[in-house]
Parts: structure tokens; sequence; C-alpha cells
């Protein structure tokens, strides 16, 4: 099967302004998630998907591909699929463009359920969270899962709620995600759903739908960075790497 890697890659930030462009450690941030992406084995193609001419002169100066697309997408979702809608493939991968930290391995932990099993249209990632404040955190994304791994909710709050008290492995729920290319077009075209607005998470769409959506608990974190403070801790952190 044919999987091509797409990164949305808006211009505009709110709380960090041209963010896919701001420098780390000599290159732009959104090159880092290229070269990350490009070293996952099951990527065919990768695409960066923006709106704005800066992206794409920045792209094609380190040698990727960019894809230009219009500004008035909603989300990351609806401007891959426009990305993708010339191209032949079979499975598409939304890489976030703001995780450049990005492991080539949850990549691939992504793709791999949709390979097995060809009922399956939709597949992400998790991992456990690495501290118990995380759960309370209504910017990372939680998720819970039937025992077959689906996913049963995502929320901003900490699911599930423990009455009784006690502990609790809570999912962080990474937002990589690896769609059938026909599914990918048909679900961007479904208005938003009560439970995605009321949450402000899109892929709630797709279990209100009734639709299943297999989650891979990785030990592969992704920050993001959306504000100043997270991208010099991730410069930190691409330092230490190196």
């Amino acid at each position: 099967m044919k999987t091509i890697g797409v990164i949305p890659a808006r211009y505009a930030s709110t709380r960090l302004p041209a963010k896919v462009l701001a420098p780390i450690c000599g290159k732009p941030l959104i090159q880092h998630v290229y070269e990350s992406a490009r070293r996952a084995g099951s990527l065919e193609t990768i695409l960066v998907a923006t709106d704005d001419p800066r992206v794409v002169d920045a792209v094609q100066r380190f040698g990727g591909t960019a894809v230009f697309t219009s500004a008035e997408h909603r989300s990351g979702s609806d401007r891959i699929a426009e990305a993708v809608g010339a191209f032949a493939c079979d499975i598409v991968v939304n890489i976030q463009g703001d995780e450049p930290l990005i492991r080539p391995e949850a990549i691939d932990a992504a793709v791999q359920p949709l390979l097995e099993d060809p009922s399956l249209n939709v597949a992400t990632i998790a991992v456990p969270c690495s501290d118990a404040a995380l759960a309370e955190d209504p910017n990372v994304v939680k998720v819970v899962t039937a025992l077959d791994g689906t996913a049963l909710y995502f929320s901003r709050a900490p699911i599930p709620h423990l009455r009784d008290g006690g502990a609790w492995r809570y999912l962080k729920h990474i937002g990589l995600y690896a769609y059938r290319k026909e599914f990918l077009l048909r679900f961007t075209r479904w208005p938003a759903t009560p439970l995605e607005q009321a949450e402000k998470l899109e892929q709630l769409r797709i279990l209100e739908h009734g639709e299943r959506i297999r989650v891979i608990t990785t030990a592969y974190d992704s920050p993001s960075v959306d504000t100043p403070s997270d991208l010099a801790r991730v410069q930190r952190m691409i330092e230490q790497r190196a």
C-alpha cells in the first residue's frame, strides 16, 4: 500500500507567531519535523501542506516538497485532505507540524494497524502520562480504550474519573493519525458534531459517527511547540540529543 505522510503547517499561530519557521539549532522547526518523518520506513512520500508562501520557500530551501492549500481550513485534517486529493495513495498520515521531536517509530506504529486490518480506517498513538498533573491539564488530551485497543473516548478532562480514589495509568493522546485516504476525504466533509464542538477535538467526530479508532500505546512522547517556553524547552532537548 502506498503511504503518504503530510505535515500541516499553518503559518499563523496565536501564542507563537510563525512557529513552524521558528529556528531551532540552525534549522526551522518544520525541517526538524520533516527530517524525522523521512526516517519512517512506512512512508513513501512526505508533503508539507501550508497556506503561506514563506513556508513553501523554507521547505523548498531544505529540499522538501510543499503543497499550497487554502487558508480557510478549520483543522489540519481538512488541510491534508486538500493536499492529497490529487495524489494516488492508500494511507495518509497526519504528522503534526509543531512536534519537532516526533519519532519515526511512532509514525510506523500508527500505520501498522491499517496494514494488518483491512476493515480499520483510522489509527493513532498514545503514551502513558509521565506526571499525574498532566491528567488534570486541559491542554493535554487523554484517551480511554476498549479491551481491543479501540478508542472509547477522548477528553481534555482526566478520564476515567476515579470515584473511590486510587491510581490509574492515564493515557496522553499524541495527535498523529493514519487514515485510509478514502475515509479521510469522507470524514472531512462531515459537519462538526456535538461532542467535537464541546471538547474542541475533531477525532470525536469520528467516534460520534460510530467509526473505530485504533489506539497504539507507545513510549514515544512528542511535545508540541505552542509557546516561546515550549520552543526553548524543545531546543534544549534537541541540543542534548545531539
